[in-house]
């Protein structure tokens, strides 16, 4: 049987990381309300909650980003509209990737083999020059290689080799991604 008692007993969060999650409840507000095109601003915000945030990111007003402090995102990449980034475990999004709208990447779960269901904070990487694509759900524990694309409303637990392309519930890999600009072509 379940211990659902002993699971909200736990103490599942520091007392720092608690007034973290105040002051951030009062920095989320703040984030959504900068208008739509002042990406340095909501930037500057991540930062000042502990994000690691690079060069000319873009992350869009309404995507909610949980934990900043455990967000690492690299040089000229973007979260678009109404994404979902769980960080409770550390999530770290390469250089010049493209986390599109409504994409949910999921750093957070409980082991469902204690009945008291601990609270797991597996950690997220989505290399360089890597999508993950519109709707697209990327679970705890998961390895995105570099350049690859994780399609449309893709479900991925496990890791995603580089320059894979996978799509489906549960992904699957149907090609491999080659850049034109490369001298290649897609296969």
């Amino acid at each position: 049987m379940l211990n659902i008692e002993g699971n909200r007993q736990r103490q599942e969060y520091t007392k720092k990381e608690l007034l973290r999650r105040i002051a951030w409840g009062v920095g989320r507000v703040v984030f959504s309300l900068v208008p739509r095109p002042f990406h340095g601003v909501r930037a500057s915000l991540l930062r000042l909650f502990g994000a690691k945030v690079g060069r000319n990111v873009h992350v869009y007003p309404s995507a909610t980003i949980y934990f900043p402090w455990m967000l690492e995102i690299g040089d000229f990449s973007a979260v678009g509209e109404h994404a979902y980034i769980y960080s409770l475990g550390k999530v770290t999004i390469g250089e010049r990737v493209t986390i599109s709208q409504r994409a949910h990447l999921c750093a957070g779960s409980h082991d469902y083999q204690q009945a008291d269901l601990p609270l797991l904070r597996p950690p997220i990487t989505v290399g360089s020059d890597a999508w993950i694509a519109a709707d697209a759900f990327v679970g705890p524990n998961t390895r995105v290689g570099q350049g690859a694309v994780v399609g449309a409303r893709a479900v991925v637990f496990g890791d995603v080799e580089p320059w894979a392309v996978v799509v489906g519930n549960p992904a699957k890999v149907v090609k491999h991604r080659k850049l034109a600009d490369q001298g290649a072509r897609y296969d």
